[in-house]
């Protein structure tokens, strides 16, 4: 896509005058992404079908006139299946066993989802947004990795038209089991769907290519599940085993979107197990949002910059407007935003496009909702895992380094065995061992010894001692920060014992944010170091490693 520089469109009432028809069309196209979408992370979530509809309705409403985010797409994401259905899992959720029972648990979630909300608030307010950057890329690349893996484990049984209760290792262990024993008529829809979202990308049929390969599998299955009368409660026999067929393999939505609204019930929030969550949502979900946001604003067209605070403070809101109606929580979602941006939006009022017409289509057709096959949705969500946890991940981390896939594996072996934050906690610990082990003094790991020496705004000189790591980096952009109002500013790494990957790479990334503040950042003193791959950001200590 060109890089076009004038006019650079924003998101105000003039920039909507302008723009309104290619973000109408950009919102509507990713609707129709989102609508599947939204709906299987509500159902693998543990949450009603609608859940997920509010939540994008309302983040791309509210939001938009929160956040300065022109391209990203607010609402939910898989990336967070983990932690929701954990929560309600915790409070007592017996998926379908107890209709009264998984009701209260969901209130109990949503009361955890507006606790949430209200930290990421405050998150915003107080400018923690440089908190996305304190955590190590291995780590966070294999707490992604690692959701994917259980996106996987959950959703495959839901393909082949069988539970999916069990940790998520058990489910893993179980695959050839539900290869053997799958309902035919539902797996023959999870495997349909299964061919076109991932045999899509590689279809090079040109109107085919245009449309969404989620509207692709709903176009083959609804037709699909109607011939088979999935709406009829019946057994079939196939292969001298009987099989179940009826309308727990579809959809179940009320006709009036309105009664499907649910308000959160706050008495778990002061429990274990509510603390455990709210900090989850709070923190996991502000990163994945963050993460998100500046991925796309590195794509941006126009190289339009995301004010992270206020994006956050965006977020938070209509979190906690979304949980106090029923929603799921939602963040800056990577794959939608990057539909949008080949769609061609031009401004953030294509996230509000998008909202609207979910809005109109709930409201106008539910009954066609309420046709689409759970097979179906639990198809997309394997695919979605898959990217998250793709091979390419692990040989991306083998490139980077040796030390970046001991962390990355470290990350995703905690998650499975344990949860996501002592999962993340302990590629953390990990990592910190590599870099002790890598000659980092231990000191340097919590408390960043740098001096800034500045010319007027000319030049200026910052000087980093013992290391340069993720866990000091913050002060370390701070202090870049504060003298990128001069011309050329001098990092001299060249006292650094080690400087980590992901130093390296948000060093590369500033270097290109001093270009568009019109002055330079120039890295010195890294000839002496040795890197520990190939790869062009790799971690550098000095002298052999």
């Amino acid at each position: 896509m060109s890089v076009t520089t004038t006019p650079v469109p924003k998101g105000t009432i003039e920039g909507l005058r302008s723009y309104w028809t290619a973000d109408l069309l950009s919102g509507f196209l990713v609707f129709l992404i989102a609508l599947p979408l939204c709906l299987g992370i509500s159902l693998a979530c543990g949450y009603p079908a609608m859940a997920g509809i509010f939540t994008a309705i309302i983040g791309g409403v509210l939001s938009t006139f929160i956040s300065n985010s022109e391209l990203t797409i607010k609402g939910p994401a898989a990336g967070l299946i983990v932690i929701a259905i954990g929560c309600v899992t915790d409070f007592g959720f017996t998926a379908g066993t107890d209709p009264a029972a998984d009701m209260q648990a969901y209130r109990l979630a949503l009361g955890v989802g507006v606790a949430a909300g209200v930290i990421q608030i405050l998150f915003g307010l107080f400018r923690a947004g440089i908190l996305g950057e304190f955590f190590p890329s291995a780590a966070v690349h294999g707490l992604l990795a690692s959701i994917g893996i259980i996106i996987i484990a959950k959703q495959f049984p839901v393909t082949l038209g069988l539970s999916s209760q069990g940790s998520p290792l058990e489910l893993l262990a179980k695959i050839p089991e539900f290869v053997m024993t799958m309902n035919p008529y539902v797996a023959v829809i999870g495997i349909i769907s299964l061919a076109v979202m991932f045999g899509h990308p590689f279809l090079k049929i040109g109107f085919i290519q245009k449309i969404p390969a989620p509207m692709i599998v709903l176009l083959l299955t609804v037709p699909l599940g109607m011939y088979f009368e999935m709406s009829q409660s019946r057994t079939y026999s196939y292969g001298g085993s009987e099989f179940a067929l009826g309308p727990q393999f579809l959809v179940d939505v009320p006709l009036n979107m309105f009664s499907a609204v649910a308000f959160p019930d706050f008495s778990g929030v002061a429990t274990m197990i509510g603390l455990k969550y709210i900090v989850l949502f709070a923190l996991i979900g502000s990163l994945e949002s963050l993460l998100s946001s500046k991925a796309i604003d590195q794509i941006d067209p126009w190289k339009r910059r995301t004010d992270q605070d206020r994006d956050l403070l965006a977020v938070g809101i209509a979190n906690t407007a979304a949980a106090m109606v029923g929603g799921l929580p939602m963040i800056s979602e990577i794959v939608r935003s990057k539909a949008n941006i080949d769609n061609g939006a031009k401004t953030r009022f294509a996230n509000m496009f998008h909202g609207l017409c979910l809005l109109a289509f709930v409201a106008l057709a539910p009954a066609l909702i309420n046709q689409i096959p759970l097979a179906a949705l639990g198809a997309m969500l394997v695919f979605t895992g898959f990217r998250l946890a793709s091979p390419k991940e692990f040989i991306h981390m083998y490139h980077v380094g040796r030390e970046q896939l001991i962390v990355f594996v470290a990350t995703i072996i905690g998650v499975l065995a344990t949860d996501l934050l002592v999962g993340i906690g302990i590629g953390i610990f990990v990592k910190v061992v590599i870099h002790l082990v890598n000659r980092a003094p231990f000191g340097s790991l919590v408390r960043l010894n740098a001096q800034v020496e500045r010319e007027g705004t000319e030049s200026a000189r910052v000087t980093v001692q013992d290391s340069a790591v993720f866990s000091t980096w913050i002060g370390l952009k701070k202090k870049l920060e504060n003298v990128r109002d001069c011309k050329r500013v001098v990092l001299d790494l060249s006292s650094v014992a080690l400087v980590d990957h992901t130093v390296m790479h948000k060093l590369e990334e500033m270097e290109e944010e001093f270009q568009e503040h019109g002055s330079t950042l120039v890295v010195e003193g890294l000839d002496q170091h040795t890197k520990l791959s190939d790869y062009p950001t790799a971690a550098r200590i000095k002298g052999a490693p």
